[in-house]
């Protein structure tokens, strides 16, 4: 057996159950050993796309993120999306061909380790043959153990090796079949007694304490130990934007905190005065530049990793602990005490939450319909709006960057924490219908929405047969400002030229039926029947909404945004 057969084997015994990827010369041979012991395949149109699937797929799977790419330009073209899943601390492993150390003057030639290294990924390679088996397992555990971003580089000379009978047997490689015994999976951490009994006292303590639950938390499965300890000590729970949902259902719960909180949300979480991030790093984003922590108010901040205390703030208080299990920890400590608290969970807030928690029941002035020859924009809050009641409550909602994307993040509503896959780490334009493919190859039994911009649309088309291919339940909703929106509204008002972030308009929805897709434009309220005709089934096909967005005014949360650049 060749190492590369011996790799992909290897690679779908240790996890490797869906493979996105684009084959090349480089790749063939492990993709297809990958295929041929049980993984399922998915061909993107694009190295860019490819990686992007698979790190959405990871993320609402839990499980592994697999991706193949050649060699070379094979990988370059995967590194935006390499970056973005870095960021986002995803179990991702890239498989990539590698030119042979031999082969100096090869034009596929560039330090590829030195590139994933560049984007914060690790950079791992399969050494020799006598190594192959040790080299793959290292590299699957540290993508799932530690969350990383790792990429799996396979010199062509290694690949077409033979493997020595035995090789990594003998030196720890998992044997066919292996699956992790629980002794063998390492607790997660909980902070010792002393650091839990500090944040029990601070909760004691607290009249309107405040809970923000982020990646960290959301990964951990943190939302029932953190709602049943809000429960108890009186606290609002609220969420970063990639943790979404996790308190779904919670008639206290703020939803998202940052730019994108509803003015109730943010005028309560003001007023906390004790602020506890789960797994939430309180970047610029989550806390409106800090505006959002009142003065004086006690911040408190859970993390697994170390160097994300106070990173972005200072800490009053900071424990090194896993989400889930610090909150059962506290939990625990507050119970042995007999403290229960209303705190915040006062009558007059569930009212008013009950009023004003979520955007949809926030009142607005329609824009005016800025008209294109006599035919009218339809506001992007009257659109979502309109979508969110026509869609099913099971749904999987993936958000590409742009001036649009508070709307389709905060007007569409998500049953669950996995219901929206928010692929913003890296802030790249362009990732949402990559996100929404993988996302959808992960949940089947979901309808999945992909919310892009334009720009976005356009840069990724080419993942529109890709999706037509699969067969996915897709509605890919374009907001169509026939612009790059958030760069028009930020320096357009300083009086610069806009030429080179606004296009002629595209018939996207022509587009989309050019590869397969269900369409319909959408200027109005009632052009939306086209998507409810195609909700009511039989769904066989993705659909392409291209909504003409109205255009003249920036949304709510891009000012703020820009205050970060």
């Amino acid at each position: 057996m060749i190492v590369a057969a011996a790799v992909g084997e290897a690679l779908a015994r240790l996890g490797a159950r869906t493979v996105f990827g684009v084959a090349g010369s480089g790749n063939f041979h492990v993709t297809n050993a990958m295929a041929a012991h049980g993984a399922r395949y998915v061909a993107a149109r694009h190295e860019g796309g490819a990686v992007t699937m698979a790190d959405a797929y990871a993320r609402v799977s839990g499980g592994l993120g697999v991706v193949s790419v050649h060699q070379g330009p094979g990988l370059t073209n995967a590194v935006t999306g390499m970056a973005e899943a870095a960021k986002s601390r995803t179990p991702l492993l890239v498989v990539a061909g590698e030119v042979a150390a031999a082969a100096v003057r090869s034009n596929f030639r560039v330090d590829q380790a030195a590139i994933a290294a560049a984007v914060g990924a690790v950079p791992e390679r399969v050494h020799s043959p006598q190594t192959a088996l040790d080299d793959v397992a290292r590299a699957c555990r540290t993508a799932v153990a530690e969350r990383r971003t790792v990429l799996l580089g396979l010199p062509l000379d290694v690949q077409g090796a033979e493997l020595p009978d035995g090789a990594g047997r003998r030196s720890g490689a998992p044997p066919a079949g292996y699956r992790p015994r629980p002794s063998q999976v390492p607790p997660l951490p909980v902070p010792p007694p002393a650091a839990v009994a500090r944040l029990a006292d601070a909760l004691r303590a607290a009249r309107r304490p405040v809970f923000i639950a982020g990646r960290g938390a959301r990964l951990s499965a943190a939302g029932e130990p953190l709602a049943e300890l809000a429960a108890r000590c009186g606290a609002l729970p609220a969420t970063s934007a990639v943790a979404r949902g996790l308190f779904a259902g919670d008639p206290f719960a703020l939803d998202v905190s940052g730019g994108f909180a509803t003015p109730a949300a943010a005028e309560l979480i003001g007023g906390a005065d004790l602020v506890v991030g789960w797994g939430c790093s309180l970047t610029m984003w989550t806390t409106r530049h800090g505006a959002l922590i009142a003065p004086g108010a006690t911040v408190v901040q859970v993390d697994l990793d170390a160097r994300a205390l106070g990173a972005h703030r200072p800490v009053d208080l900071g424990l090194i602990g896993d989400a889930a299990e610090t909150a059962r920890a506290v939990l625990a400590a507050l119970a042995a005490r007999g403290h229960r608290a209303t705190g915040y969970r006062t009558p007059e807030v569930g009212e008013r939450l009950a009023r004003e928690g979520r955007w949809q029941d926030v009142p607005y002035e329609e824009h005016p319909d800025a008209e294109d020859d006599g035919r009218p924009r339809i506001d992007p809050r009257t659109l979502t709006i309109a979508l969110d009641g026509m869609l099913p409550r099971e749904r999987t909602v993936a958000v590409d960057s742009g001036n649009f994307m508070g709307y389709p993040a905060m007007f569409l509503d998500v049953p669950d924490a996995d219901g929206l896959v928010f692929t913003q780490a890296f802030q790249s334009v362009g990732l949402g219908l990559a996100t929404a493919v993988g996302a959808a190859v992960a949940r089947p039994d979901r309808l999945t929405v992909a919310a892009l911009g334009d720009g976005g649309a356009l840069m990724s088309v080419a993942e529109l047969e890709t999706a037509v291919r699969l067969g996915l339940d897709l509605l890919v909703v374009v907001y169509d400002d026939e612009a790059y929106g958030a760069e028009v509204h930020h320096f357009g008002p300083e009086g610069h030229p806009l030429d080179t972030v606004t296009f002629p308009p595209a018939d996207l929805a022509a587009i989309g039926r050019g590869f397969g897709c269900a369409a319909a434009t959408v200027r109005c309220r009632d052009d939306l029947a086209a998507v409810a005709d195609w909700l009511a089934g039989p769904r066989d096909r993705p659909m392409v909404v291209d909504a003409k967005v109205t255009r003249d005014r920036p949304s709510w949360w891009l000012a703020e945004a820009f205050r970060g650049h």
